[in-house]
């Protein structure tokens, strides 16, 4: 049995405390509803000097119309966005992404920044200490060398969060506090292709919120997600799509994938739009999903059924999207 460490307490009542209560404490963690932290913790993933508590603070469980768009605090839990009347409404998909998410009492606790922030996963990793210490640990945590790839010296573990390509094809934006004030970026440059050090995120910075432009309104969109089970399972990929017609032609299209490399990732879709959707503009998608998505041996899945489901499923949903954009 795994005994827990030793870590301090912190529940702050607003964001500047917050982000006060992570500066100067390396090794700080940030949880609102620890459903990704706590099993990584059972299975002795980490040793987090601090733990802060943001679930008290009001801010970040806000959901509210403004005048850049819908905005989305951090805190909000995943089964409260999935039943917002507006999101209901205008953004079907962040319902799609939030209702995939493991299970009904996870998403009670879950959060939106949790599951964006969440961490890379990886068959060599996410394992009990006693498997992976017979098995010399990894790159990723206490060890050297990458079971997934020996010869090189980065880490591919994967990311699998399932709201994150839901709100890039939305185009999305996230608001982050620090020490020197709030920024804000495209919700695709939170991330890097790094499965030990995915987040862009400075040590002593929170993720506040993220913001779905009111240009988002016209687009059409969904998330597919694959799994083992149809519950609880990190997805073995996923594809958002959105899109809007121009007639006989494609007017708008946006796709993002998860499960498949350390970040997720939007595809480019230069050259797609004015065309009609056909099949050789799905080629062309497949090529560019192809060349974007760079599957590893990190699960018990074999690669080449994860890039032809992705590419299945891909096809499918714009398919389907099409139909719908009438």
């Amino acid at each position: 049995m795994t005994i827990l460490p030793d870590f301090r307490y912190i529940r702050p009542a607003n964001v500047d405390e917050a982000v006060a209560a992570l500066a100067g404490k390396p090794g700080a963690a940030i949880i609102a509803g620890a459903t990704d932290l706590l099993p990584n913790l059972r299975r002795g993933l980490g040793e987090p000097s601090v733990l802060i508590d943001v679930s008290a603070v009001p801010a970040l469980a806000l959901v509210e119309e403004t005048a850049d768009g819908l905005r989305i605090g951090a805190g909000v839990k995943l089964a409260e966005l999935a039943l917002h009347p507006v999101v209901q409404r205008d953004f079907p998909v962040i319902v799609e992404g939030a209702l995939a998410v493991a299970g009904p009492t996870h998403r009670a606790a879950a959060t939106v920044g949790g599951n964006l922030c969440q961490d890379t996963r990886c068959h060599f990793y996410n394992q009990s200490e006693w498997w992976r210490s017979g098995n010399e640990y990894c790159l990723k945590y206490e060890g050297d060398r990458c079971h997934v790839a020996p010869k090189t010296a980065r880490c591919f573990a994967t990311y699998r969060g399932d709201l994150a390509p839901a709100l890039m094809v939305l185009g999305a934006e996230a608001e982050v506090a620090g020490p020197k004030g709030r920024r804000k970026l495209p919700l695709a440059e939170l991330f890097q292709d790094d499965g030990a050090a995915h987040l862009k995120l400075a040590a002593d910075e929170v993720l506040v919120a993220v913001t779905v432009p009111n240009s988002a309104k016209g687009l059409v969109g969904s998330y597919a997600k694959i799994r083992i089970r149809d519950a609880i399972d990190f997805p073995l990929v996923g594809v958002a799509a959105a899109l809007k017609r121009d007639g006989d032609k494609i007017g708008q299209i946006r796709v993002a994938i998860t499960g498949s490399n350390p970040c997720p990732l939007p595809i480019s879709t230069d050259g797609l739009e004015g065309q009609p959707w056909n099949e050789a503009t799905a080629r062309s998608l497949a090529d560019r999903l192809n060349k974007t998505a760079k599957f590893q041996t990190t699960t018990t899945v074999g690669m080449r059924y994860r890039r032809r489901v992705l590419l299945a499923s891909a096809r499918r949903l714009v398919d389907d999207l099409w139909e719908k954009a009438v």
